[in-house]
């Protein structure tokens, strides 16, 4: 599909510019969303809240109406510039299909977010046909266990400034790639098969990360994509934090790489894990919807913002 060649790219920010936190889908302590604002100050925005933002419901920040009303209020605010999702959890789907962001037509914005949020973004990219960023969110600025790196390449993304990201993939090998970067959360991908988020991954680089799932889910999940015809047009699949995958009920007696690797055999593009992204200490910013060149030479890999 030619329609992930063109996203839009909203406007970085500058200094003074509005940043408002929403919690779109599972809810949080006050604590840690003013000692975010109290960063993102430091760091030259201004900051404001949706009006739910600390607001609870069984599970979920509040209603459905409270956090429809709340992420469709900063979308249609034109003093707006990003909207940063405070945490994810559980509960972005139920309402991403009722968002009116025809507002962003007119006014481009910055969305943020990882995990749960995948939807939004994949929503975003296309349905809405603009770029976001899967980068930390609120819930994390500060945790211990969390690298500074964290937020401080979420900051440079919001500016516009993000630099190459480095790494080190579990295999040597000589890699040169481009396209257009799509993906996230891999339960979340799976779960808009069929929906008008459904990723477009036509010479796509994938970027796939999960947390506290089975191996043989994450296997199910793989070989559905590849059923659905997701996973044969790569330019590359890149596969980010896979964190608490655990042994259910079929043990499976694999590793992750050994799961991605027995679903894709066959494919002749590039496969690179360790990526740092993800529910990892080492959470890097990416723009989603954006071309990147990938070029790996020996053991060191880097993705490059075209």
């Amino acid at each position: 599909g030619e329609s992930m060649k063109s996203l839009l790219i909203p406007p970085y920010l500058r200094d003074g510019d509005r940043i408002e936190i929403i919690t779109p889908a599972s809810p949080i302590e006050e604590g840690v969303v003013h000692n975010a604002v109290h960063m993102l100050e430091e760091s030259g925005f201004r900051v404001t809240l949706g009006s739910h933002v600390f607001a609870r419901s069984g599970p979920f920040a509040g209603s459905e109406a409270d956090r429809l009303h709340d992420i469709q209020r900063a979308t249609d605010d034109p003093d707006v510039k990003a909207v940063l999702c405070s945490r994810g959890g559980y509960g972005m789907s139920r309402i991403v299909d009722r968002i009116d962001f025809s507002a962003l037509k007119k006014q481009p914005k910055w969305y943020a977010g990882y995990s749960d949020i995948t939807s939004l973004h994949m929503w975003l990219s296309r349905v809405c046909g603009i770029a976001s960023l899967h980068a930390e969110m609120p819930l994390n600025y500060s945790n211990p266990e969390y690298l500074p790196v964290c937020y401080e390449t979420l900051v440079k993304a919001l500016r516009g400034e993000a630099e190459p990201v480095r790494w080190l993939p579990s295999h040597e090998a000589s890699v040169e790639v481009s396209g257009p970067v799509t993906g996230g959360n891999i339960s979340l991908l799976y779960s808009l098969h069929g929906t008008p988020a459904q990723p477009d991954t036509d010479g796509a680089i994938l970027f796939i990360e999960e947390i506290g799932e089975h191996f043989y889910h994450l296997d199910r999940m793989l070989v559905a994509m590849r059923m659905a015809g997701l996973l044969k047009n790569l330019s590359a699949l890149v596969v980010g934090g896979m964190e608490k995958i655990t042994e259910g009920e079929h043990v499976f007696n694999q590793t992750v790489e050994e799961v991605v690797m027995n679903v894709v055999a066959g494919y002749d593009y590039p496969v690179l894990f360790n990526f740092p992204a993800g529910h990892i200490p080492d959470n890097r910013a990416i723009y989603l919807g954006r071309n990147v060149k990938i070029r790996q030479s020996g053991s060191e890999a880097v993705m490059s913002w075209l």
